[in-house]
């Protein structure tokens, strides 16, 4: 099985480095791929989408089901051997997907015969509360996670006197307090643009905080949810969940528009700063270029360790 011959990476089951990420010339054509001299293969992105309460987040964990091991487990059943399994971004236990994506690949031969009933196979082999809800043939110069220009979630908190409406309770927080969502929305305007996110972030040794913050917004949906609307080029460990968590604590008056502000310039991790729930997050979209050749620029682009004006 693919996570037992290959080193469990961060990024999902990684892969045999006789293939570099991103690695191949881009023609925009459905292109095989020879690896060490085997037999062909043809690299897939998926669209995956999950409901994760029941899940110990994305990635490979010992003894834990994942939504990872899931969908491995799956492909494999289909295609046997599998290469180069990377996924656009880890979520956490219990954060549900709408637009998660993956690339793998898979024996040509075997997807010319499963390309067009791949999807009614796996929805057949794979659990209830996970669905890959597309598949196609993209050059092998894509990369789900490095090619990538922005990820958006949604994170939905009730603030209803009686709490979360039964059906919505799986993907909706309860929040105590009443929250000011105009107040909201006008402070995390502030912290839009290319930032230092450390005070939102827990810090994982080796890798920047900084990220380019390109939507936060809060609304209310016709059901009187309030909805917040998070853009990034990437984000660091638990950046969307503070975000939320900060804001509230000024939607509901704990805290002030400045105060919200004032995390972009600490320098560290703000432990002011609460983190909200996992269930009220869902990764909405990650979004693309149509084009094989930005994909290789934004691949150099996102792998570069940044700092800020740089």
């Amino acid at each position: 099985m693919l996570c037992a011959r290959f080193a469990l990476s961060g990024r999902g089951c990684a892969v045999d480095k006789s293939v570099d990420e991103g690695a191949g010339e881009g023609t925009g054509e459905d292109v095989d791929e020879r690896v060490d001299g085997a037999r062909p293969t043809t690299r897939l992105r998926l669209g995956v989408a999950y409901d994760g309460a029941d899940f110990s987040g994305w990635a490979l964990q010992p003894g834990l089901r994942t939504v990872a091991a899931e969908v491995i487990r799956g492909l494999e059943l289909l295609f046997g051997e599998l290469r180069d399994f990377t996924v656009a971004g880890r979520t956490d236990a219990g954060v549900h997907a709408t637009g998660q994506v993956v690339h793998v690949d898979v024996p040509t031969a075997k997807w010319e015969d499963l390309r067009e009933r791949l999807l009614w196979r796996l929805r057949g082999i794979l659990p209830p509360d996970v669905r890959v809800t597309a598949a196609e043939a993209v050059d092998p110069s894509f990369n789900a996670r490095f090619a990538a220009h922005w990820r958006r979630y949604r994170y939905r908190v009730a603030d209803a006197t009686y709490g979360v409406n039964p059906l919505r309770r799986l993907d909706t927080l309860a929040h105590p307090r009443p929250l000011d969502v105009e107040r909201m929305h006008a402070a995390c305007q502030r912290l839009l643009g290319e930032h230092d996110f450390v005070g939102f972030c827990k810090q994982r040794e080796g890798a920047t905080t900084i990220r380019e913050l390109q939507q936060y917004d809060w609304t209310r949906d016709e059901d009187g949810v309030a909805v917040a609307t998070v853009r990034a080029d990437a984000f660091c460990h638990s950046m969307v969940r503070s975000l939320v968590g900060a804001a509230l604590a000024v939607g509901d008056g704990r805290r002030d528009e400045d105060w919200l502000a004032s995390i972009l310039q600490l320098g560290e991790r703000a432990n002011d700063v609460h983190v909200v729930g996992p269930h009220g997050l869902t990764l909405l979209e990650v979004d693309y270029s149509e084009d094989s050749e930005d994909w290789k620029t934004r691949i150099d682009l996102t792998r570069r360790v940044r700092t800020l004006g740089n």
